[in-house]
Formats: structure tokens, sequence, C-alpha cells
């Protein structure tokens, strides 16, 4: 059973249950990445060493650490945090859904080209951010009201 914050309780149950199912399959899916990617597996699966020319890395041990520690480390902490009952979670679930943007356009500018998973991962980080104002009530309802 899922505890939830004192803050935020207001809001409906999917707006909830789908940030931690969003913020789930970011944080595993960022393992996964991270590993692929240390693992120096990723030519054979056609992601060429090409890609990474002019960015400073040699192979892909870098990116798949730094993918880990900071996307997946980002994933994990509001998820730990909403655990334990921290106000604070719902800050750190739209740094999260922030730093998946902020992830995408760099790997963007760095290896070029745009990919399905890369609009995956930056809708999956726009979710992220859109249901924390909606859970916190700064989103307001319906979208056109007038006041």
């Amino acid at each position: 059973m899922a505890t939830t914050p004192p803050t935020g309780s207001h809001s409906p149950t999917w707006t909830r249950v789908t940030l931690l199912v969003v913020t789930w399959f970011n944080l595993v899916t960022a393992l996964i990445g991270a590993v692929g990617l240390a693992s120096g597996g990723m030519p054979a699966l056609g992601l060429p060493l090409d890609l990474l020319d002019g960015s400073g890395f040699d192979d892909y041990l870098w990116p798949g650490i730094i993918l880990g520690i900071v996307v997946g480390g980002t994933q994990l902490a509001p998820l730990i945090a909403y655990r334990m009952r921290y106000a604070a979670a719902w800050g750190l679930f739209a740094v999260a859904g922030f730093g998946m943007m902020i992830w995408i356009f760099i790997e963007t500018g760095i290896i070029g080209g745009q990919s399905p998973l890369q609009i995956l991962y930056f809708s999956t980080g726009l979710a992220q951010c859109v249901l924390v104002l909606l859970i916190l009530g700064a989103w307001p309802r319906p979208l056109l009201r007038r006041d």
C-alpha cells in the first residue's frame, strides 16, 4: 500500500498513481540504459560509436555512468521521499521531470538528430512536471475557467 505525503493529498488518485508509474518507468529504464551503455554492448545493438564524435567521449562508459547517476538518481530521490512521506517529494518529482527534459536536450545537442526514444523520454519528463502541477493544485481546473 502506497502512502502519500500530507501535501497533495487533495489531488485525484489517478494523478498520484500516474506520477508514480511514470517515475518508476523512468528510473528502471534509466538504470537499464546505464548498464547497457557502460557495459560496452551498445555498438552491437545498433548504437554506433561514431554518434559520440565531437562529444568528448571515446566510448559509452561515461555516458552510461552519468545516465545512471544523474537521471536514475533524480528519479529515485522523489520515490524515496514520497515513500518516507516528506513534503519535499513533490518538488523532487518536478526536479526529476525537468532533469529528464534537460538530459534529452543535451543528448540531442551532442549526438544530433531526434529519435522516438528521445521524444518518449522528453514526454515523460514533461508529464512528471504537469502531474506535479495538478497534484499541488497549481494548474486551474478546468484549464480554461474564467475568474
